[in-house]
């Protein structure tokens, strides 16, 4: 196992992102593991190379959802990516389409276009140069794909279909001497805007 990915951010998921980045690592683990049990490689994964208040619940309900649905998830990605075998694609992009469309279809909080623009930008760190393209091209046909079978079900803030920094940009436009108030949720995009990683 490559132990590198899971060092490469060991530290407390104050934000989203790196819950999505810890739960990245451990379905990364459980590739190469024969466990089955996806809670015991998180924990393993928390307690052994990150620090005990790395622990998400975020992080762990994802982990939990992207395991179980693997193989649902695993035929929606072939759908779109016929010149790709699903085994030759690169071990990361798999992952993160994974846990994007996990998060399509079992986060009813979460919209879409904040689980593209979050997977984009953990492919383009933890794989390949090209993998943020990749990893856009599939969701968005995916997406477009699921909406129109109506398998996305959103609610509440899930519900918006435009970026909050959209709607941020819209914001300040309207009322230039207004200041946007952020809530906690709305690290999706912030840590990337600032240039840090939560």
């Amino acid at each position: 196992m490559n132990t590198a990915l899971i060092a490469e951010s060991a530290f407390p998921p104050k934000s989203r992102r790196a819950a999505r980045e810890l739960a990245l690592q451990v379905l990364y683990a459980l590739e190469f593991q024969s466990q089955e049990d996806p809670l015991r490689m998180y924990h393993d994964v928390v307690y052994e190379f990150a620090r005990e208040d790395a622990d998400s619940p975020f992080a762990r309900e994802l982990v939990l959802k992207t395991f179980q649905h693997r193989q649902e998830l695993d035929r929606l990605i072939e759908t779109r990516s016929a010149n790709w075998d699903l085994e030759r694609m690169a071990i990361i992009d798999r992952i993160v389409l994974r846990m994007a469309l996990c998060e399509f279809l079992y986060f009813p909080d979460i919209p879409p276009k904040v689980s593209i623009d979050e997977a984009i930008e953990i492919a383009k760190r933890f794989s390949t140069e090209k993998s943020g393209k990749f990893v856009n091209g599939i969701l968005d046909s995916l997406l477009a794909d699921l909406r129109t079978s109506g398998r996305i079900v959103k609610s509440g803030r899930g519900l918006i279909d435009r970026s909050l920094e959209e709607l941020r940009d819209e914001a300040s436009d309207a009322s230039p001497g207004l200041a946007v108030r952020r809530s906690e949720d709305e690290d999706e995009g912030s840590d990337r805007d600032r240039g840090t990683e939560g």
